[in-house]
């Protein structure tokens, strides 16, 4: 406590009504939280099971629970502690409310890649064809179940001709979850808001649950997650939410930051604590973002402030083209190591698009410079990760029928289109899922004699196999079934040797994932609630974390939030890139700004920033204009370089840095 500023003192001690702390970037807001679940419990006996602190990514979780127990040490006792994201602990909620919503014990939660291929069922619309109508009635069912509207709400409400289709497709899509006992990644947070909304007296017990709330990033919060909060709060006096309103860039997934403003009308007795000295960055640096930001109309004013050095001016290069501006940006890395001999991991190159990496990412291997680009593809997008995944699923919820369909014929069973047809109308007639339907009487009248035994033979395996996931070891019952199905010998069948090695080395690695997890629960986990955490944890992540080697960091902006580099290069600041061409004609400039601000406070000792003249679209040469967001900038601590402007001097140090590239990639040969 005797290392915290006066303003996060004041947040950690404060009690008796709710605290909203506006936590500017690199303010330590993440601390504040730290020390004050620490301060709960040392120094207020609260108990730990009284506490629940809930944010939005699993990392910003496990980061939480690792300072925890650095802070309070192995010997405190924080047996019951919530820290989790606001999807898990809606998961919490349903899995012991299921029967209330009327889903089954052991429900799963449909695979997110998985839900354009029910919409195209529901909609029964080719999913090629009709790719962009089922991706608009996705984005509208998201977008109403973060917004808390029911069907009904839905259907009230639709007035365009799409969103009629949507609400009509949402009612099917509902009946179809339920039916499969599933639910997707909304339903997370919409289902629980549900619950306690319509059960007033379940809503109670779990206020009485969570005695101390805290939540982070709470400029993040859709109108559900808001709800949801607000109802765990109750008359709010222990609750504490931190967020910053100009780092709010979610928007295209429900973010609202005006929940922040709306706190204050919920709760009038709401207390407002300001961290404004960030620990992070230069002060010229963050005159710069303070000037920007100061451009958006606000609910709350603040303005950030160092003691760290004035720093370093801010440099804004123009290039001919994108190939130039790679070079430019490249050769910047290359000569500032060759003068200060600062790391490849000091430096980040942050971009509003992905494909605006393709021309670093050539640049950088034609230095030898190693980096990485964070996104990018799931370790759960693999073919081979999906099957395993999908029988996985089956075997925890018989009624899954998304995941019955991948892998009925994985390895083929010679079930074709016409029998899987057959199959679903009985199982219509009789209300159930696909799988149950295998033991029906009436499938040998309907199917061939060779069909109706190649899926009767299948529910038998899987349903002694299910019996084991419920009752034996998990891990064990994973890999009796890669021997029953001889998965392996099918990827060696359909995959060249290579691949197929590859591919089993995945498989292994999986169920790997799932012993660590097994051996790492506090209680006792059967292969449904393994299964279950894994789907949702890779949900929330959507991709394996990177390995902590030396490299230059290539992310998007939005990547890029919550993280810091010494060195920031920010790369394509022209119109119609930031701000963005769609934001801009949908009037939402504001949140590009607020992305453009977020960008300069990655920044803890120098900024760069570059615009490109020209640049391809779509084959042709266009011409460019630089952002709006320059001119926002204070003159007097930004430089202008043309093209040309380098001296001698630095023409020399970016020779010298490629040759010492070369000459040590030599050495290591």
């Amino acid at each position: 406590m005797s290392t915290l500023n006066s303003p996060q003192k004041q947040a950690v001690e404060h009690l008796g009504s709710p605290l909203l702390v506006l936590a500017g970037a690199g303010s330590g807001k993440t601390r504040v939280i730290t020390e004050k679940i620490s301060w709960l419990i040392q120094n207020r006996a609260v108990s730990p099971a009284d506490i629940t602190a809930v944010t939005f990514t699993n990392k910003a979780a496990r980061e939480m629970k690792e300072r925890l127990q650095q802070r309070l040490g192995e010997a405190e006792n924080l047996q019951g502690l919530t820290v989790s994201t606001f999807h898990s602990l809606g998961m919490k909620i349903l899995r012991l409310h299921a029967k209330d919503l009327g889903l089954r014990s052991g429900f799963s939660i449909i695979d997110p890649r998985d839900v354009t291929t029910v919409l195209s069922e529901t909609l029964r619309a080719d999913p090629i064809h009709n790719k962009d109508l089922v991706n608009q009635v996705a984005r509208r069912i998201s977008g109403w179940k973060n917004l808390g509207l029911s069907v009904s709400e839905a259907l009230q409400f639709a007035e365009d001709p799409i969103a009629q289709t949507a609400a009509s497709a949402y009612k099917e899509y509902q009946r179809y979850l339920l039916a499969c006992n599933s639910v997707d990644l909304d339903d997370l947070i919409f289902l629980p808001s549900q619950l306690f909304r319509d059960q007033p007296e379940i809503c109670r017990s779990w206020q009485l649950r969570i005695r101390y709330l805290l939540v982070d990033e709470y400029q993040d919060t859709n109108a559900a997650q808001y709800q949801l909060v607000k109802q765990l709060a109750g008359d709010g006096k222990r609750l504490t939410v931190v967020g910053d309103d100009d780092q709010s860039i979610y928007a295209w997934r429900g973010a609202q930051p005006q929940n922040l403003a709306v706190l204050a009308e919920d709760f009038p007795n709401l207390t407002v604590t300001k961290l404004e000295q960030n620990y992070r960055s230069s002060a010229r640096i963050l005159k710069a973002a303070n000037h920007v930001i100061a451009n958006n109309p606000r609910h709350f004013d603040k303005s950030l402030w160092s003691d760290l050095g004035h720093g370093e001016v801010i440099r804004i290069i123009p290039a001919d083209n994108e190939k130039l501006e790679a070079e430019r940006a490249v050769s910047g890395i290359m000569r500032h190591q060759f003068k200060h001999r600062s790391s490849h991991g000091d430096f980040a190159i942050l971009y509003r698009s992905n494909h605006q990496a393709r021309e670093l990412e050539i640049k950088l291997r034609e230095m030898r410079i190693p980096y990485k680009i964070s996104g990018g593809s799931s370790f759960f997008d693999r073919g081979e990760i999906r099957d395993v995944m999908a029988y996985l699923r089956l075997l925890t919820n018989p009624s899954d029928d998304t995941a019955f369909l991948r892998i009925i014929n994985t390895p083929r069973r010679g079930i074709g289109a016409s029998s899987l047809e057959k199959l679903a109308g009985l199982a219509g007639k009789r209300g159930q899922g696909m799988f149950h339907t295998l033991a029906d009487p009436e499938l040998h009248l309907i199917l061939q004699s060779r069909q109706a035994k190649s899926l009767q033979a299948f529910g038998n395996e899987m349903g002694a196999l299910s019996k084991r996931a419920t009752d034996g070891d998990p891990i064990d019952c994973v890999n009796a079934l890669l021997e029953a199905v001889e998965y392996q010998r099918w990827l060696h069948k359909s995959c060249e040797t290579a691949d197929a090695d590859r591919r089993w080395e995945n498989v292994r690695l999986l169920v790997d994932w799932l012993e660590a997890a097994d051996r790492q629960a506090t209680e006792d986990r059967t292969l449904p609630e393994l299964v279950t955490e894994l789907i949702l944890n890779d949900a929330l992540d959507q991709q394996k974390d990177e390995e902590n080697v030396d490299q230059v960091n290539l992310m998007t902006l939005h990547a890029a939030k919550g993280l810091e580099f010494p060195h920031v290069f920010i790369v394509g600041v022209e119109e119609n890139i930031l701000p963005h061409k769609v934001s801009v004609e949908e009037g939402s400039d504001e949140e590009e700004r607020r992305l453009f601000y977020v960008g300069i406070t990655r920044a803890m000792r120098s900024l760069t920033l570059s615009y490109a003249r020209r640049r391809k679209r779509f084959g042709d040469s266009v011409e460019c204009e630089p952002s709006r967001f320059l001119q926002e900038l204070p003159a007097e601590d930004v430089e202008w370089e043309d093209q040309l402007s380098l001296s001698p001097e630095q023409q020399q140090d970016t020779g010298r840095a490629h040759l010492a590239s070369i000459r040590a990639l030599r050495n290591r040969q």
